[in-house]
């Protein structure tokens, strides 16, 4: 059974027991209590800065004998693609892999399995991580190729035309799906004309790329003096950092350095939206509206906040709108916070004929979320279902890896690792409430339908005014 098996049915076991502590079923009267948190361990992180202005930390970690490395490069997610490219950064990411200076992409595939391990890359809003894995004996190998397909992609001609081929499929496909309209739709809606609204694939994006356009994309936006270098394993810190010193030392940034995001907006005026979808039989329903950075004072109870919402099986929303009113398969709600910005949303697909009564719900659950304390027990509950998330997703070293990238990437410290559950289990009913008043108020709050118009229209007219588009 691999990591993501085992990842996978712990999590699924974990949302089965939540599910039931938040129903109406009871368990058997003689089970013993739930067992205390035990506190996540705080790896020792040796931290070093190189002469390039490029950060490297060490996570000496013994028992399983591999190494884990993660390079994440703030600044070159898709945040940073043009108005009129969103996604681009996300194909720059998939073809950092396929060529180098000295291999093609098969040589690349043959070298990682040589040593024991694999390498991808991956984008997001804030920036790019570039992770690989090799057994412990081969870490200046790992360091060397990491550095090589960081420091010298080559973009090859065919596995260009071959990415934009598959990637115009792949869109093809995504704009057949009312659930991807919807999400565009509601991004822009929030972020208006923000950079973190260019989270989406777009056909101008593909339609540009070039190994010229990757080239130029690549020197602007891999440079040292964004980058982070995480190593972790069974390996000393001395002998880490002689690796990366010697595999990244002599990078040096070839153009100047790129402006960082303006802060997002934290409030915009709501938009309501209906996309018609010929002969749909269900509506897609989104709601959102912009909410905060990592960095904000309110991320944690935020975040609990959002998640007695939306944030699991046995959330507010799910237990309305599927198990008590029968109206969709899942309904969801959630925070995600970004390096200058954040946004809360929540969704389901329901059928047409209660398209107006879902959207009556889900703004009954907002509502409530200021207007009432959120029970002892429902607290607890959540506590325990987003602290034990969290401690699941972090045992293996190369999760860890990967958390402290993306914490990194958002503005959040190497200490939050470790912060993340005894703020969780210090959140009041009260703090949860002044959230929900304060970024949860349905009047606040934009909305984006996907469905037949002719089916739908006249259910909202109770709501707002919306503005009709064909796509």
């Amino acid at each position: 059974m691999n990591m993501t098996t085992i990842l996978a049915f712990t999590a699924a076991t974990l949302l089965a027991s939540s599910a039931l502590a938040g129903s109406k079923a009871e368990l058997p009267k003689h089970l013993p209590p739930f067992g205390a948190d035990k506190p996540l361990p705080i790896p020792q992180i040796e931290k070093r800065i190189l002469a390039n202005e490029m950060e490297v930390w060490v996570i000496p970690k013994m028992g399983l004998p591999r190494v884990d490395a993660v390079l994440a490069v703030r600044g070159a997610g898709l945040a940073a693609d043009t108005a009129n490219t969103s996604g681009f950064a996300s194909l720059l990411a998939d073809l950092l892999t396929e060529g180098t200076a000295k291999r093609n992409s098969r040589e690349i595939a043959e070298t990682t399995q040589g040593f024991g391990g694999s390498i991808d890359a991956i984008a997001s809003a804030d920036g790019i991580n570039v992770r690989g894995n090799a057994l412990a004996s081969r870490t200046p190998q790992l360091l060397d190729l990491l550095a090589e397909i960081v420091r010298t992609p080559s973009f090859p001609e065919g596995e260009v035309r071959l990415a934009q081929a598959n990637a115009l499929q792949g869109l093809k496909a995504q704009e057949a799906q009312p659930s991807f309209k919807a999400e565009r739709a509601l991004t822009q809606v929030i972020y208006g004309d923000h950079p973190y609204a260019r989270i989406t694939l777009s056909e101008e994006a593909i339609s540009v790329l070039t190994p010229q356009a990757l080239q130029q994309a690549h020197a602007t936006r891999f440079r040292p003096d964004r980058a982070l270098l995480i190593i972790t394993g069974p390996i000393e810190t001395s002998q880490a950092m002689l690796i990366a010193e010697e595999a990244f030392g002599s990078w040096r940034a070839s153009v100047r350095v790129p402006a960082e995001n303006a802060t997002a907006v934290r409030t915009m005026q709501p938009t309501y939206v209906l996309i018609n979808r010929p002969g749909s039989v269900q509506s897609t329903i989104r709601l959102g509206r912009p909410a905060i950075a990592a960095t904000h004072a309110d991320y944690i109870p935020l975040q609990l906040a959002s998640t007695v919402l939306g944030g699991s099986f046995s959330s507010r929303l799910m237990q309305n709108l599927r198990e008590d009113k029968g109206y969709t398969y899942s309904a969801r709600g959630g925070l995600n916070v970004l390096r200058t910005g954040g946004r809360v949303t929540a969704s389901a697909d329901v059928r047409n004929e209660v398209t107006g009564a879902a959207l009556k719900e889900f703004v009954n659950e907002l509502r409530r979320m200021g207007e009432e304390l959120v029970p002892t027990h429902e607290m607890e509950d959540t506590k325990r279902y987003v602290t034990g998330g969290y401690l699941i997703s972090t045992q293996m070293q190369g999760a860890v890896a990967t958390t402290l990238a993306n914490n990194w990437l958002v503005g959040l410290p190497a200490e939050f690792l470790g912060e993340y559950v005894p703020k969780i289990r210090a959140v009041s009913s009260a703090q949860v409430q002044k959230m929900g008043r304060k970024y949860l108020d349905p009047n606040t709050i934009s909305v984006v339908v996907v469905g037949d118009s002719k089916e739908v229209t006249a259910q909202l007219k109770d709501y707002r005014k919306f503005q009709n588009r064909e796509h």
